[in-house]
């Protein structure tokens, strides 16, 4: 177990030690230019989100950036999703050109707000997130394509970022920073809060900070970012149009990202940057069952890809970034050291004479002390970034680190067996995680 604890931990301080700013200087750092702004079509796939999408029309309606136009894709909501735009945007019915190049279901209808003229709502049968996409990609008009999930807060910087990064014609695809919704606090949303969360918030606020901050970051400088969050993705819709749109599965996030490396395959100038200036926000589950869903989820959208996709990760394995990391780090690493670390333990258990109080002392130090480290680069870089936590979560934000390195982690572990477990049984299942139905400010009010 030792052995496979070390091989992990071994890639984090890696991670940790790579996305340090002292060994390179990303362009994206220099100061920024004045640019002419990019055409922006931003997607927002919705069903049954009644209950959040009053925040959502709350922040969209209120971003600066004026070249936008926005696409609310309501995927046969059976609540009162549709009732809820109707009421917040004043709709109309009216003509939008679309292509003609993505397979999709049935769109019943399309409409503008007569508030917002930049705001649309396309009306559709149902047919899953990837169908739904696939829909707002075939009625955008702009040259570029942001993905947002229903309960996604953009900061109003987010979206120059997003134009200073594609002013470089070969970027493709980015991924944008999330930050836990239930930890922001104000406008300029720089700040974050642990005062109104609760532990499993507050561990899921440290595991995205971690991912985006450092795995991430790193990630991304080697060139093999596998994953551009659901969140807060963008993309070229020529690139997007180009490999077909997203693929209908339980993981559409890793699918187009793993689609974006193969075009750049055959595209040798291609790029797929992440852009910590672009920030959002995101809803996260506030108890054991969703997250657990969740997290099954996510698992089983990486067993999909690494089947689906095995023939290309297998046959660049020594000459793409994306594809040593996906399967050395992804698979062996994130799934298969999981299982063979739980069989050990459980000899362990089985053979009382293994069990030593030296050796479990000296396994408890080495993982604090990994832990920690990982953990405190992944709290700075945030802060280096403009996010950081206030001083008064100085005690709370102790406490989670060690909830985080003795009970979180293992929790979530359990999620990675049982979701490589379900796939082979329940491979489609969504798991829809349920929303909290609480309304979050988007202006300078407190939220959360």
């Amino acid at each position: 177990m030792v052995f496979f604890h070390f091989y992990i931990d071994r890639i984090s301080f890696l991670h940790s030690v790579h996305c340090l700013p002292l060994f390179r200087r990303d362009s994206l750092e220099r100061k920024r230019r004045t640019l002419e702004e990019k055409g922006v079509s931003i997607l927002i796939p919705c069903y049954n989100e009644e209950g959040i999408i009053e925040t959502s029309v709350s922040s969209m309606k209120t971003l600066s950036y004026a070249k936008t136009e926005i696409l609310y894709i309501n995927d046969g909501s059976s609540d009162k999703t549709f009732a809820r735009l109707d009421s917040l945007l004043n709709l109309t019915p009216c003509m939008k050109a679309h292509t003609l190049h993505l397979q999709h279901r049935n769109v019943k209808g399309v409409y503008q707000s007569e508030y917002y003229p930049h705001i649309f709502v396309l009306d559709k049968v149902n047919g899953g997130k990837a169908d739904a996409l696939n829909a707002g990609i075939e009625y955008s008009s702009q040259p570029l394509v942001v993905t947002l999930d229903a309960d996604t807060i953009l900061t109003d910087e987010a979206l120059p970022a997003v134009n200073q990064a594609f002013s470089d014609e070969n970027v493709i695809a980015a991924g944008g920073v999330v930050h836990v919704l239930q930890t922001k606090v104000q406008k300029p949303m720089e700040g974050l809060s642990l005062k109104s969360a609760n532990m499993l918030i507050r561990a899921q606020a440290l595991d995205f900070m971690k991912a985006f901050y450092v795995n991430k970051v790193s990630l991304a400088r080697f060139k093999a970012l596998a994953v551009i969050s659901g969140a807060f993705g963008i993309f070229t819709k020529k690139a997007l149009l180009d490999v077909g749109g997203y693929r209908s599965t339980v993981g559409e996030d890793i699918d187009i990202t793993l689609k974006m490396h193969k075009y750049m395959a055959k595209h040798k100038k291609s790029k797929v940057l992440l852009i910590r200036d672009a920030v959002c926000y995101t809803e996260l589950p506030e108890n054991w069952k969703d997250l657990f869903k969740q997290r099954v989820r996510w698992q089983k959208a990486f067993v999909d890809c690494l089947f689906y996709f095995g023939p290309f990760l297998l046959k660049t394995l020594f000459t793409k970034p994306v594809s040593f990391f996906y399967l050395f780090e992804g698979f062996f690493a994130g799934t298969m050291a999981v299982y063979i670390m739980t069989g050990v333990l459980v000899m362990d258990g089985l053979d009382g004479k293994l069990f030593s109080w030296t050796f479990l002392l000296l396994y408890v130090a080495y993982i604090l002390g990994v832990g920690l480290v990982y953990d405190m680069v992944a709290i700075g870089m945030s802060e280096r970034h403009g996010y950081a936590f206030q001083e008064k979560d100085t005690y709370p934000l102790l406490m989670v680190i060690i909830f985080d390195i003795f009970f979180y982690r293992f929790i979530t572990m359990f999620a990675v067996i049982f979701g490589t477990v379900d796939y082979f049984f329940n491979r489609k299942a969504w798991n829809k995680v349920a929303r909290t139905g609480r309304h979050y400010e988007t202006g300078e009010e407190t939220a959360a």
